[in-house]
């Protein structure tokens, strides 16, 4: 093997980037392979997903991150380690890698139970989500070719290839928008999930008209819209005043709590408000609710359960964000669990479209030409916002023909003002796709 071959192996894979680390010691099977001092790997790597393992003393406090995981050998056959996990310590935080090689039919057994230095780690994403790893020697040749390459770029504790034939996304994402910018006016539409063009009539189309623009069909799976970037758009009153509008970021159901346990209808007609609009027969559960205040319509208040506001770390494996009630219920609450697998992966490269609207015959959209690009996250910036209320909970649930046939909606969001959109992301800027 040299890195030509490995790199050709990656590429066949429809891989973009290798990932490389120079291996410790202490990286090895007994004592974990360390990927670095926070959970930014996991915009890298895609997880299947995250449980948590209470220990009582929040010191132990950590998450179990399941990852399709391979070995490449020498000449180039897969073999999977079904075991392969990432192991997430909020205390520090820090994420290291085990188990990677238990049940392989061929791992790199000598290389990785040793203490020794100079070991060479590769990794990289292939286009069906599985990782693939290569371990190399000090001493061998890749190492060698690998030592002697200069211009190489880091992303945490990671030295990164960028493999040939991978395009500039970042390049083709501003193309795309500064075509769909010169095109003005667009009618309201939608793609359905086979990529069918529908017309989109309800009031809140702008981000269902880009996306069918970009050519991105509806999923329910956490990953970015178009080429590795998530795509938002938010409307605003004209493109000059762009810093205050709300922007929703995720739309999560709560994953316990009584909205869970005893259903979302009983959750709506226990919280829930008469319409302020007067419409009969209807209840809402709506507005924003911010952490530590009580809203004054559903007289819920927004607790984050386990995170250290001061440190600005997750204490507790079994931290959540919880709506209570005066009487101290847990109505609703999302665990950091699900949170976390959901942000980091899909917004570690996000990208804000300010659009306006009009209403003629038909309801038309136009996209701004300054483009708000974020690059690098972690879910603890995440919490961190929403400890201090920039972002919020603003739900927009409704219960219709509640005493004859109940007709619900739910509609759970999670929302930020565009001005606090830079402290979500370590690269912040404003780019004009007309320039």
């Amino acid at each position: 093997m040299n890195l030509s071959n490995l790199k050709q192996l990656f590429i066949n894979n429809g891989c973009k980037k290798i990932y490389a680390k120079n291996l410790a010691p202490n990286d090895n099977s007994k004592n974990q392979v360390y990927f670095g001092g926070s959970f930014e790997i996991l915009n890298i790597l895609p997880i299947s997903e995250i449980v948590t393992e209470e220990a009582g003393d929040w010191n132990k406090e950590r998450f179990k991150a399941q990852i399709n995981f391979a070995w490449l050998d020498n000449e180039g056959v897969i073999y999977p380690a079904p075991k392969a996990q990432l192991i997430l310590y909020p205390k520090y935080p820090e994420v290291r890698f085990s188990g990677f090689l238990a049940r392989c039919l061929n791992p790199p057994s000598v290389l990785m139970t040793q203490r020794l230095a100079g070991r060479l780690l590769f990794f990289s994403v292939a286009q069906n989500g599985r990782i693939l790893g290569y371990v190399a020697a000090p001493d061998s040749e890749i190492a060698n070719e690998f030592n002697k390459t200069e211009h190489k770029s880091e992303h945490g504790v990671f030295f990164v290839i960028e493999l040939p034939k991978s395009i500039n996304n970042r390049i083709v994402l501003l193309q795309e928008l500064k075509r769909i910018y010169d095109l003005g006016w667009i009618t309201s539409k939608r793609l359905d999930a086979s990529g069918k063009l529908l017309p989109c009539r309800s009031p809140n189309c702008g981000g269902y008209t880009l996306e069918a623009e970009l050519g991105v069909t509806p999923n329910g799976y956490s990953e970015p819209d178009f080429m590795g970037w998530e795509v938002k758009q938010f409307g605003v009153a004209n493109f000059n005043s762009t810093n205050s509008k709300a922007i929703t970021l995720m739309t999560p159901e709560p994953t316990d709590g009584l909205y869970k346990t005893e259903g979302t209808e009983y959750f709506v007609r226990t919280y829930g408000y008469e319409d302020k609009l007067g419409r009969p027969d209807r209840l809402n559960f709506g507005g924003v609710h911010k952490v530590g205040e009580k809203h004054h319509l559903t007289n819920l208040t927004m607790h984050l359960i386990g995170f250290d506001t001061e440190s600005g770390k997750i204490r507790n494996s079994n931290g959540r964000i919880a709506l209570l009630d005066d009487q101290e219920n847990e109505t609703a609450s999302w665990s950091f669990t699900s949170m976390l697998k959901h942000w980091n992966r899909k917004h570690n490269q996000a990208c804000y479209v300010p659009s306006l609207s009009r209403k003629n015959e038909e309801r038309e959209y136009r996209y701004g030409n300054e483009i708000i690009l974020g690059t690098g996250t972690d879910f603890p910036l995440f919490l961190s916002q929403m400890a201090n209320g920039n972002i919020y909970y603003d739900p927009g649930i409704k219960l219709e023909n509640i005493s004859t046939k109940p007709k619900l909606k739910k509609r759970s969001q999670f929302r930020i003002k565009s001005g606090f959109l830079p402290n979500l992301y370590k690269q912040n800027e404003i780019v004009n796709i007309t320039d």
